[in-house]
């Protein structure tokens, strides 16, 4: 472990030292004001990387306020991303001033052109410097610039009652996150503001512990559906990602976050599903545990087992935090789940949206759904582009999302 401690920090000091050079080359005949101030912010980010090292190996991250360790974190990250995407230009003036030298070995009379390393520098510096704005935007302004979507949901014989029903859908809140409370009273006020009749909670409601969510409990308890408010787990919530103890300290957990559900209000379904009636009219309202069709998640759910007993001629929703069971289970084997609601992705807090024209996100190289509706045959599947945040405390492009969906008959 020591060893592998080691080369990462070799790793982490080569690129700082390596992307340096086009700093260097660049800031020549600055004042020494400007240069200062330049060299300043290229290495705070390594003053910061080297200080949680310190206080991760020594056991001392408890010391530091949650939400100064969670800015501390992402500001050594963006500091290196930054730093290391400028290399490949850093590297390319590097052989071009090898092959000037050699040039020179053997033909002393040539003119080594030191105008296009400024040039390349320059380059850098642009590559740099745009993921560095742009993720310190992501993260001092989008954080919690919820967004509304809304979609209209085609459902054949959709009895006339059910004309206009309102389901709001969030994901992936991710608790441990948080920063602030303030920001996420303005979310309470956008749904208060839907009245929906139903809402769904697609999992993720913490990071890692089930008291992660404690303190915003009251926020999220009023954030209710008129017939109901219904949650299920995401990949986060069993508490896979710690080193507990003993399995039964596991197991509390799991208890305190089912409980925590409770608390709110929202009817947590573990493979099960739940009959209700509006208007005089049955709708199945059914939830899985988390299932992905990758190796790298868990598959707690069975859905054979929540759709058991499902009636026939009800309207079915189904909950599953993972968009991958989509297409590995639900659409293939329940046709008559009309809509699948999703999360999981985040969009992968990081994109480009222009709606009607063009969206790119890097999650679209890892999940065929990644954001937004899909739909394939009378069956439907929206993916939540998440709550919260996890890693990264902010986004770009992708926003934080709450989802309008209003049933409407098919044509």
């Amino acid at each position: 472990m020591s060893l592998r401690i080691l080369i990462f920090l070799c790793i982490l000091a080569g690129i700082d030292l390596y992307s340096f050079q086009w700093l260097r080359t660049l800031s020549q005949g600055w004042s020494p004001v400007w240069r200062g101030s330049a060299y300043t912010i290229f290495w705070f980010g390594t003053l910061v990387t080297v200080t949680l090292f310190v206080f991760y190996f020594t056991g001392q991250t408890d010391k530091i306020p949650h939400v100064v360790l969670i800015y501390l974190r992402a500001i050594a990250f963006i500091s290196y991303f930054s730093k290391f995407i400028s290399i490949p230009i850093v590297l390319m003036d590097d052989i071009r001033r090898g092959a000037g030298l050699l040039v020179q070995w053997f033909k002393p009379d040539y003119q080594f052109n030191a105008s296009r390393s400024r040039f390349l520098s320059t380059f850098s510096a642009v590559l740099a410097g745009l993921p560095f704005v742009t993720l310190m935007y992501g993260m001092a302004r989008n954080a919690y610039r919820y967004r509304l979507h809304r979609h209209k949901i085609p459902v054949s014989g959709l009895p006339p009652e059910l004309e206009g029903l309102k389901i709001v859908q969030i994901s992936d809140i991710h608790s441990g996150s948080f920063t602030a409370k303030d920001p996420i009273k303005k979310s309470l006020d956008m749904i208060r503001e839907l009245d929906p009749d139903l809402l769904f909670f697609t999992g993720d409601m913490v990071n890692y512990r089930a008291d992660e969510v404690e303190p915003f409990i009251d926020i999220f308890a009023g954030m209710k559906g008129r017939y109901g408010s219904f949650s299920i787990l995401g990949n986060h919530d069993y508490g896979d990602y710690v080193q507990w103890t003993d399995a039964q300290a596991k197991q509390d957990n799991m208890e305190s976050l089912k409980s925590n559900h409770e608390k709110i209000g929202w009817k947590l379904l573990l493979n099960e599903h739940q009959v209700i009636e509006i208007k005089g009219h049955p709708i199945s309202i059914i939830g899985v545990e988390n299932f992905s069709a990758s190796r790298r998640f868990s598959k707690y759910g069975n859905l054979a087992k929540a759709y058991e007993g499902v009636p026939g001629h009800s309207l079915q929703f189904l909950l599953s935090h993972d968009p991958s069971h989509w297409d590995h289970e639900v659409n293939s084997r329940y046709p008559d789940i009309h809509l699948t609601c999703s999360g999981h992705t985040h969009g992968f807090q990081f994109g480009v949206e222009i709606p009607g024209y063009f969206r790119w996100s890097p999650s679209q190289y890892v999940y065929h759904q990644w954001a937004g509706l899909y739909q394939k045959g009378k069956q439907f599947l929206y993916v939540n582009r998440g709550f919260g945040f996890l890693g990264y405390p902010g986004r770009v492009g992708i926003l934080p999302e709450i989802t309008l969906l209003e049933l409407t008959a098919a044509i």
